[in-house]
């Protein structure tokens, strides 16, 4: 039975999704009121336990993810920006927020402090589907500067949170010792592991469809675990990462593209409804007044004040400034965090939790669904281009692919110029590497022997039936050291590509040579597509 009601809520949750593209809504609030729903429909779940667990693997998820899909040439000239209101912002808005709830609302000090280090972080998986689901490419590179900003600043609220639980619980720690070990080891674990995974990723060959993905799961649970054990933030170490290996060059990157952006999707699916379900309909109605004062607070002054504020130095233009303080959308991040502080076994006078969830609902709601809205009152709409620029995923999902060859020794192309290549099919030289230099293919730039020229298309997706058969030549095998024009191959099969031991890549024709050890690419045409010859190379 419970497979079913899995089954059932997934498919609702797409339906959500195509409800959230058509009115503008967001679709991870929706999921929320989908647990709501059924959980004031008897179906009946309170184990903050095992929320804290899913929420924590959740959340591993979505920032690795999110620092793999951040394009660092992007967001690169809004680094510092970003950096400052993710880690002085989540404080300076964090404090703002636990000085109201103590001074208005009444609570205690270190609680209303509590309440606000776990909002302090506008949350990641919140803006992004806004972003790219309502397109809003925004012009100065608002965009990736909010996207670098909630994707790198639950870290800071994750350290602030630890630090009041610490005081509350009575723990017998240092605060500064507490919050230099989460930085200073997670900065370390992230950056150590980030450089061993990236160079062992150049020598790394897993075949087989799916391991890539595998490998980068297992090595997201390493760097956390081991973060865990030193004292680290495990977040932060996910995060840098992510942004590291997301931001390099591997074979097997493109699967592991779609394996986790369909898991972050599953578990963002499952988190919000995991957290709707949790609620309790009487006490988030009891909680709701101070959760609306605490949200409708830090939307009009926290956030503000702090954008402002810290902002200032960078002579950012007024509507840029605006559109940073709307997009403090507070999300998934703060309710794992709400869950963990329940699960602490601390003595609150407040329901943290229902406070906590009030907040990001109606966050969730008003914010998330204004962003549109500011951009176009604004001005701040860029419709020439499209905001997935700057997400890598955007690139490595794309229907583009990428052809290299050589400009080798004695042929026509050695002094002819890019403008006179005369490619008739559609492909552009995307760049030329010569040497150790990257050159930007200009009209009048001139080949030259050794050059290596990439060119760039778009990828056929096969829908005739056609196979590709791949092989290796073993010793003593009756083609190695034969002609290809002198191999019976059936005129259904045709070899397309042979890779030598030392990687060198070769377009075959009749007089290439193979050799054992030789990795064969065979094309295998199915009875129902018609072989034309026209009298190709290696048919002799």
């Amino acid at each position: 039975m419970q497979y079913l009601i899995i089954g059932f809520i997934l498919v609702l949750a797409l339906l959500a999704i195509s409800v959230s593209n058509r009115h503008g809504i967001p679709s991870l609030l929706l999921f929320i009121i989908l647990g709501m729903g059924f959980g004031a429909l008897g179906l009946e779940f309170n184990d903050y336990v095992f929320a804290d667990g899913f929420a924590t693997v959740a959340l591993m998820v979505i920032m690795f993810y999110g620092g793999f899909g951040t394009n660092w040439r992007m967001v690169k000239p809004v680094a510092k920006e970003a950096i400052v209101l993710s880690s002085l912002g989540v404080i300076a808005t964090a404090l703002l927020t636990g000085l109201f709830c103590h001074y208005v609302l009444g609570f205690g000090m270190v609680e209303g402090m509590l309440i606000g280090s776990i909002v302090g972080s506008t949350d990641y998986a919140s803006v992004s589907n806004v972003l790219r689901s309502k397109n809003l490419n925004l012009k100065y590179n608002t965009a990736p500067l909010l996207e670098l900003e909630s994707g790198s600043n639950d870290p800071t609220a994750f350290t602030m949170t630890m630090v009041f639980l610490s005081v509350i619980i009575g723990t017998e720690i240092s605060v500064p010792i507490l919050i230099i070990l989460q930085i200073v080891i997670g900065l370390a674990v992230g950056f150590l592991i980030a450089f061993l995974i990236g160079n062992l990723l150049i020598r790394l060959n897993l075949q087989a469809d799916g391991l890539y993905s595998v490998f980068m799961a297992a090595v997201m649970l390493i760097t956390f675990a081991i973060c865990d054990i030193l004292g680290g933030n495990g977040y932060l170490a996910l995060y840098i990462l992510g942004i590291y290996l997301g931001n390099k060059e591997f074979q097997g990157k493109r699967d592991v593209v779609f394996f986790f952006d369909g898991l972050t999707e599953i578990m963002q699916i499952g988190l919000f409804f995991l957290l709707g379900l949790l609620s309790n309909l009487p006490d988030f109605l009891r909680a709701l007044p101070y959760a609306a004062a605490t949200m409708v607070f830090m939307t009009l002054l926290a956030r503000p004040i702090t954008v402002y504020g810290l902002m200032l130095p960078f002579r950012l233009k007024a509507n840029q400034l605006k559109m940073i303080s709307l997009a403090g959308i507070r999300g998934a991040a703060a309710i794992a965090f709400a869950i963990m502080a329940v699960n602490s076994e601390a003595d609150f006078a407040v329901d943290v939790y229902h406070i906590v969830f009030g907040i990001c609902v109606l966050s969730s709601l008003i914010q998330g669904s204004l962003m549109p809205v500011g951009a176009r009152r604004w001005d701040m709409l860029d419709p020439s281009d499209t905001v997935l620029k700057t997400f890598n995923y955007y690139l490595d999902k794309a229907n583009l692919g990428f052809l290299e060859t050589k400009i080798r020794a004695g042929t026509k192309h050695v002094g002819t110029k890019v403008k006179d290549l005369n490619l008739e099919f559609d492909f552009i030289v995307a760049k030329i590497e010569r040497g150790d230099k990257t050159i930007v293919p200009r009209g009048e730039i001139v080949f030259q022997e050794g050059d290596t020229i990439v060119l760039g298309g778009e990828t056929h997706f096969d829908k005739s039936g056609q196979e590709l058969i791949e092989f290796t030549i073993p010793e003593r095998h009756n083609w190695a050291g034969a002609f290809i024009k002198d191999l019976d191959i059936p005129a259904d099969r045709l070899i397309i590509t042979v890779q030598r031991k030392d990687h060198d890549l070769i377009v075959p024709d009749g007089e290439t040579q193979l050799l054992a050890d030789d990795k064969v690419v065979l094309i295998h045409l199915q009875d129902d597509v018609e072989l034309v010859d026209i009298g190709h190379p290696d048919r002799g």
